[in-house]
C-alpha cells in the first residue's frame, strides 16, 4: 500500500494513526446521515455522556451555578442535560462540518440581524467578528466564509493526521487559518486588507497571558487582546454566535450591534466590555454556550481551587 504523507512529511499509515483513521471513518459515515436522525441519536448519547463523564458534568454544573445563582438546582441540571445533548449532536455532525458541500451548508444555514454585518461591509470597514465558544462556532465560520474570505486563529494539533484533516475542513472554502503563535503582523495585515477576522477569545488565559475581568460576576482570567486587535487593525467589533437549531433543522448565525466607542484604550475596561457582551449571548442560549470548559480554573493568587 502506498504510504500517505502530508505536506510536513508525516507518514499516516503507521500504527499510531490507526485509531484516528477509525474515528475519521466513523465521522465520515455519520456525515452521510440526515441531521434530524443525528439529532435523535445525540439525545441518547447526550444522556449517556451526562451520567458517564462525571468530572465534566461537575464542571458544567459548577459553571452554571456560578453564572446563574438565581436558578434552582433543578434548572441547572435541566440546562446541563440539554448542554450534553447539544454537545453530543455537535460531536456526531463534526464529519458533516468537515466534508459537507457548499450547497448542503447553504440549504440549512441562516442569519439573523445580518444588517449589522452587511452595513459594515458596505462601508468598507475592517471587521472583527467576536465569536465566543458556542457549540456551533465551527459551522458558523463555514457559513460565513461561503460568502467571502475570512480569517480565524488556529492552534495546531499534536496529532498530525487529525491536524491535516481539520485544517483542510476549515479552510476548504478559502478561509485563512492563522496559527496562534504566528507573528501579530500577519493578523493585522489580514484585517487591514478588509478580510473579516473570526475571533474566539473566551477561554481561560492563565496568569501569564490573561487579566482578571468579571464574567457573570466572578473574576476570570481573560485574554485582553480584542481591544488591541481592534486598535491595530482599525476595525469595528461585531459580536455574533451560532445556534444549533433543535431537531436537526439547521444552524443560525446571530449578529449583535457593533460595539460602540471601542476600544477605549483601557485594557481592563475593554476586556470587561467584551465579557459583558459574551454574557448577553450566553443568556440568550444558555444550553449552547461551552460550559464544559473550565472557564474559572485560573484564580487570583491566594484564592482556593475553583473546581474539584
Amino acid at each position: 500500500m502506498q504510504q500517505t504523507i502530508n505536506s510536513r512529511g508525516h507518514i499516516f499509515w503507521v500504527p499510531r494513526y490507526w485509531p484516528t483513521w477509525l474515528g475519521l471513518a466513523c465521522l465520515r459515515l455519520l456525515s452521510l446521515l440526515p441531521l434530524p436522525l443525528l439529532w435523535w441519536l445525540a439525545s441518547g448519547l447526550g444522556r449517556v455522556l451526562y451520567w458517564l463523564i462525571v468530572p465534566r458534568r461537575r464542571v458544567v454544573l459548577r459553571n452554571l451555578a456560578t453564572c446563574f445563582p438565581s436558578w434552582s438546582q433543578n434548572r441547572h441540571q435541566q440546562i446541563a442535560k440539554q448542554h450534553f445533548h447539544y454537545a453530543a449532536y455537535m460531536l456526531l455532525i463534526e464529519g458533516y462540518v468537515w466534508w459537507a458541500k457548499p450547497q448542503q451548508l447553504q440549504k440549512i444555514g441562516q442569519f439573523r440581524n445580518r444588517q449589522y454585518y452587511d452595513q459594515a461591509l458596505d462601508e468598507g470597514l475592517n471587521i472583527i467578528l467576536l465569536a465566543p465558544h458556542f457549540l456551533g462556532l465551527e459551522i458558523g465560520g463555514l457559513l460565513l466564509v461561503l460568502e467571502r474570505p475570512i480569517s480565524t486563529m488556529y492552534q495546531y494539533s499534536k496529532n498530525h493526521l487529525l491536524d491535516t484533516v481539520v485544517r483542510h475542513g476549515r479552510s476548504r472554502f478559502g478561509g485563512q487559518l492563522i496559527e496562534r503563535k504566528a507573528p501579530l503582523n500577519i493578523l493585522i495585515r489580514s484585517l487591514r486588507s478588509g478580510k473579516p477576522f473570526y475571533y474566539l477569545p473566551d477561554q481561560d488565559a492563565g496568569h501569564r497571558k490573561g487579566v482578571f475581568a468579571p464574567f457573570f460576576g466572578t473574576t476570570a482570567a481573560t485574554y485582553p487582546l480584542l481591544g488591541k486587535f481592534a486598535r491595530l487593525g482599525k476595525a469595528t467589533v461585531i459580536p455574533c454566535y451560532t445556534r444549533l437549531l433543535a431537531k436537526g433543522k439547521g444552524f443560525e448565525v446571530v449578529f449583535l450591534p457593533p460595539l460602540q466607542d471601542y476600544p477605549s484604550g483601557d485594557e481592563l475596561a475593554d476586556t470587561t466590555t467584551m465579557n459583558k457582551v459574551i454574557e448577553e449571548m450566553a443568556e440568550e442560549e444558555p444550553e449552547q454556550y461551552f460550559w464544559l470548559h473550565k472557564r474559572f480554573k485560573t484564580r487570583p493568587r491566594g484564592e482556593p481551587k475553583f473546581y474539584d
